[in-house]
């Protein structure tokens, strides 16, 4: 806790009575309540410190610790202001609702419980990352009964409010300067029970049902993207919004194409006579066969690109390119005129690059 005057925060005297510090703290916690602020963060600090110092000021022991040793004091008995709205509504309880009208008990019932989030692990071949595509899935989730209306009670019949905790869904306990809250075991927090239970449901307000859901693939996923379809995962609890549904994206491998980025990969073998001379080849894309150009000389293992023709690109336009590498092909069950044509070929060559044969062997020897 940082070094605050609770008196200066309330606008009290030091001398002011509990009736006072009541009213101005009415007044304060009015003017900056959560629900009258929606999203103001100054406004939720503000009640926060509002609350922290009525707490200590309403409380003659922890009062008459802080008039002596101030915030230091509190420090050494443990209090350490609070986490959160919900801890500041139950340590007030009863009083806090008497200020507002509302408040520990109404606002438990409105915070009913949203839904919890769903995943779904969805297989995809690789044309279909690269190109999206519509599909319809099966969602096991937990839908509102159908006989009970999602209320949990048999028809006819209604919730009652909790004997136990009147509502609040909390059950508070004084001990020494601290007042100790713990959800209600009687309705786990709910503030409300089901003395007559629906016979389709037990009393929970759901059942288990298959939920078809159309969903769109977009070109260009990759293993580990992940989908986001907001309201599909389960319902929430008395009309609070539903969860959401991940869909998590795991693409088969190719049998010819591999993916590097947004580039597609393949090896494209070409002949030793091609590679020498060069040539015009097809290769086969996403998109049917394009021709590609081999440049005379090239080697085994160099890469070559047709542009535009990889996956388009998820977050941004135009696509990734289509990267060949070559393969060159030792020929293999000659005839015997090509061994001829062959030998031939390497006499000519040996005259031609005797310079280099020369230098070649200079080198082994040296």
């Amino acid at each position: 806790m940082e070094n605050k005057d609770y008196y200066k925060i309330l606008n009290v005297s030091k001398d002011a009575s509990e009736e006072e510090i009541k009213k101005s703290y009415r007044k304060i916690a009015m003017q900056y309540h959560p629900d009258r602020n929606p999203g103001n963060r100054e406004a939720e600090e503000l009640f926060k410190i509002a609350s922290e110092a009525y707490e200590v000021l309403r409380d003659p022991e922890k009062r008459q610790i802080y008039d002596r040793y101030g915030i230091e004091g509190l420090r050494g008995t443990g209090f350490t202001g609070f986490r959160g709205f919900e801890d500041i509504f139950s340590t007030f309880g009863d009083i806090f609702e008497d200020f507002f009208g509302f408040g520990t008990t109404q606002r438990r019932r409105s915070q009913a419980r949203p839904g919890a989030d769903l995943r779904y692990d969805l297989n995809i071949s690789f044309l279909d990352a690269a190109f999206g595509k519509e599909i319809t899935i099966e969602i096991p989730k937990n839908v509102a009964c159908e006989v009970c209306g999602g209320t949990g009670a048999k028809p006819g019949t209604t919730p009652a409010q909790c004997s136990s905790c009147r509502g609040t869904g909390q059950i508070s306990r004084s001990q020494g300067f601290f007042t100790i809250s713990t959800t209600c075991p009687h309705c786990h927090g709910h503030g409300m029970v089901i003395p007559h239970p629906c016979k389709q449901c037990h009393g929970n307000g759901s059942v288990r049902r298959s939920h078809s859901l159309q969903i769109k693939i977009p070109a260009g996923v990759d293993t580990g993207s992940k989908l986001r379809i907001r309201g599909e995962g389960e319902e929430g609890e008395r009309g609070a919004p539903s969860g959401d549904l991940f869909v998590f994206i795991y693409v088969e491998p190719h049998e010819f194409f591999a993916r590097d980025g947004d580039d597609i990969v393949c090896q494209v073998p070409i002949s030793f006579p091609q590679a020498t001379l060069g040539a015009e080849i097809e290769v086969p894309t996403l998109n049917g066969s394009k021709p590609l150009r081999i440049p005379k000389g090239i080697e085994s293992g160099e890469l070559l690109r047709i542009k535009g023709e990889g996956f388009p690109r998820l977050r941004s336009s135009g696509r990734g390119d289509l990267v060949a590498q070559i393969i060159v092909k030792t020929p293999k069950n000659l005839t015997k005129r090509q061994e001829e044509l062959l030998r031939e070929f390497e006499e000519v060559s040996r005259g031609k690059d005797s310079g280099e044969g020369e230098g070649w062997r200079r080198a082994l020897k040296g």
